[in-house]
């Protein structure tokens, strides 16, 4: 078992500047590689800002020039802002560095989080973070077959310009999946950076500008909008901080042992 600690950087009137986190965030990092800390989890909300990861393309960018932030993690674009709980966890990991195994314990704290307030969430083969699953094909769209929906033939298809019956703040409506929680790390010198953004009861709105995480064909969720009900950050935060802790400090930090084919 490993010591963790939590930093509160702010939260509501005392939201972080995404830069000064980001700064805060390489001084806990080289701090932790020279093991003058111990393994930090830096959690904050932060003022209204568009953060795009490494494989962010032009076309996932707002269309009205709203300024964005271009940063050194995986991922591509996403929003961060109030109402949204943003955790950076700064953890040394055991050689050889396993980043999967590192996201796959951010995932499962945050569906534990999520379960301990009634909201069933998942993994998605292929798409990172914390989903909440839609109805099937079948039962979306008030019955309609989706043949109809112009996203299954056009792979251009922009919901930013077609107005909110395609908005990604709508998916719970149209009941289709719907992200809860985005995660990008960076991993340098064998400790981690970055994290998560959990979506606790921010506007979603914000994410109409954008393609998030450069996915076309699902949307946004929260957990105020999953639950029909006001939650606040204050309150989720301790449950993200046990959680957190019971998979970070707690779990065994090894390498996944992936299984070699047997020759033939």
């Amino acid at each position: 078992m490993s010591e963790l600690r939590f930093v509160h950087m702010g939260f509501g009137a005392d939201a972080v500047d995404y830069q000064e986190a980001w700064d805060e965030q390489r001084r806990v990092h080289a701090a932790r590689f020279a093991d003058e800390v111990s393994d930090t989890v830096l959690l904050l909300e932060h003022p209204p800002v568009y953060t795009a990861g490494r494989r962010t393309e032009a076309s996932e960018r707002p269309l009205d020039g709203t300024p964005v932030i271009d940063v050194d993690r995986g991922g591509k674009i996403t929003w961060h802002g109030p109402g949204q709980l943003v955790g950076y966890p700064i953890q040394k990991l055991p050689r050889p560095v396993d980043v999967i195994a590192h996201v796959r314990r951010l995932e499962e704290a945050l569906i534990r989080t999520c379960a301990e307030y009634g909201v069933e969430t998942t993994r998605i083969e292929g798409r990172s973070g914390v989903w909440v699953l839609g109805d099937p094909v079948e039962q979306r769209l008030g019955g309609l077959s989706l043949d109809f929906d112009p996203r299954i033939a056009d792979e251009e298809f922009d919901p930013r310009m077609n107005g909110p019956e395609y908005a990604p703040s709508n998916a719970g409506q149209r009941r289709e999946d719907r992200k809860i929680a985005a995660i990008g790390i960076r991993v340098a010198k064998g400790v981690t950076m970055h994290g998560f953004a959990l979506n606790v009861n921010p506007d979603n709105r914000w994410f109409d500008r954008i393609i998030p995480c450069g996915i076309r064909d699902a949307g946004v969720a929260s957990l105020a909008n999953e639950l029909g009900r006001d939650i606040t950050i204050e309150e989720v935060v301790p449950v993200v901080e046990r959680h957190l802790r019971d998979v970070m400090a707690d779990a065994d930090l090894k390498p996944r042992v992936i299984e070699k084919p047997a020759a033939v």
